[in-house]
């Protein structure tokens, strides 16, 4: 049972999302052979100011471990 959550700056468009969406699904579909009925995709929108509170030290700094794709940005510095 995939999920999926994408953690993103406000902006882009509900169609934008949506997309993205479909191509997560699909990947998830094709890579792990599972079935579409499965697989769930969240989107939430994090603000610029609330990014390093709310991603980036949780999601990315405290899980560093869990990571299979690091980002090459530090907001820190």
């Amino acid at each position: 049972m995939p999920h999926v959550n994408v953690k993103m700056y406000p902006g882009s468009s509900d169609a934008q999302k949506r997309e993205l969406t479909d191509r997560i699904v699909s990947a998830v579909i094709d890579t792990i052979g599972v079935s579409q009925a499965v697989v769930s995709v969240a989107i939430e929108e994090v603000s610029a100011e609330q990014w390093p509170d709310q991603v980036y030290r949780p999601e990315i700094t405290d899980k560093a471990d869990a990571l299979t794709k690091k980002p090459g940005y530090d907001p820190f510095s």
